[in-house]
């Protein structure tokens, strides 16, 4: 069955959606005690899967902290600026990218697999680099999936990533890059928007 893809034509995101996503979205900074519930976070998840990345190799991996245990644990490495803001989010995502993202190749790319694989064993600092960057591009889609999904998100970077990757993530070998506080937005949750660059500032054309 042919799809509006296949024959040239995309549907086009209503005005709202664009607003919740782009032009009206900001980062939260409080948030209400609302809970954001499993199915909510796993919704979160299966728009964000979808993500681009090199060689489909998908190196992003997300740890959800939402108990009392958890965040206690989390908050002894977070920035003394950040703490209160971890403390009041119903949901920490920490997220991290996987350094052998590579040993999936079986399941991300079946066609090369062995190839894909072989290549990235064999250079450490290329699977590195490739992880990093695929990683964050993949943060960038979960971002727009929190709000996707009716719910605020606030990413932050103070944080210790030695200290929570031996807290958590000392089996997995996870390596951590971002937090990003997601629930429902609370009282002065946004400050005021910051200009945006001018176009003549940040395009060219050829």
């Amino acid at each position: 069955m042919s799809t509006t893809a296949e024959i040239g034509t995309l549907p086009l995101l209503e005005q709202a959606g664009r607003e919740a996503l782009f032009t009206e979205a900001r980062t939260a900074s409080t948030f209400t005690d609302q809970p954001v519930t499993d199915a909510e976070l796993r919704e979160i998840w299966d728009l964000a899967r979808w993500s681009p990345s090199a060689s489909n190799g998908q190196p992003l991996r997300v740890l959800f902290v939402r108990t009392d245990e958890g965040r206690e644990r989390l908050l002894a490495h977070v920035a003394d600026g950040n703490k209160a803001k971890v403390s009041a989010a119903p949901v920490t995502a920490v997220l991290a990218f996987d350094p052998d993202f590579h040993e999936h190749f079986a399941t991300t790319f079946p066609a090369r697999a062995e190839m894909m694989r072989d290549r990235f064993a064999a250079d450490a600092d290329a699977r590195a680099q490739n992880a990093t960057y695929n990683a964050a591009l993949q943060t960038g889609v979960l971002l727009l999936a929190v709000r996707a999904a009716g719910l605020a998100a606030g990413p932050m970077a103070g944080f210790d990533k030695a200290g929570v990757d031996a807290e958590f993530f000392g089996g997995s070998g996870w390596r951590s890059h971002l937090l990003l506080n997601i629930g429902h937005p609370g009282a002065d949750a946004w400050f005021p928007r910051l200009p945006r660059l001018d176009e003549s500032t940040v395009l060219d054309w050829a």
